[in-house]
């Protein structure tokens, strides 16, 4: 089942492949200030469509990518590595979504998984 989603003013769109099992709150100043739930898919699974001149790009660590659009302010999607035992995985990106995006979705289905993102990173 093909999720279609899109930022308010519609200038950067989605689509991932299907819904996901669950959804992330991360604790991080980043995460937390930025109100999102985060669903986690591989590069093939998500496709993007973005005017390039309104997204936008944010990095901290140069790890992560975090963009948003610059129309409308929406925090749409990361592009970040994989995370095992707590250390990053650069050989297998993956694309974060952010779920209060998808259009026509109850998020509410989805289990919510809180990360200890302000004591572990």
């Amino acid at each position: 089942m093909t999720i279609l989603a899109s930022c308010h003013c519609g200038a950067i769109k989605f689509e991932v492949s299907e819904a996901s099992a669950s959804v992330t709150v991360c604790t991080c100043t980043f995460c937390t200030k930025r109100g999102a739930l985060w669903a986690y898919y591989t590069p093939a699974q998500v496709k993007l469509s973005v005017t390039p001149e309104a997204d936008a790009v944010y990095t901290r660590n140069g790890m992560n990518k975090h963009h948003h659009c610059n129309v409308c302010g929406c925090g749409t999607f990361s592009q970040v590595p994989t995370w095992t035992d707590y250390k990053p995985d650069f050989d297998n990106p993956r694309i974060s979504v952010n779920v209060r995006l998808f259009d026509d979705f109850d998020i509410a289905t989805l289990p919510v998984e809180t990360i200890d993102g302000r004591n572990l990173w």
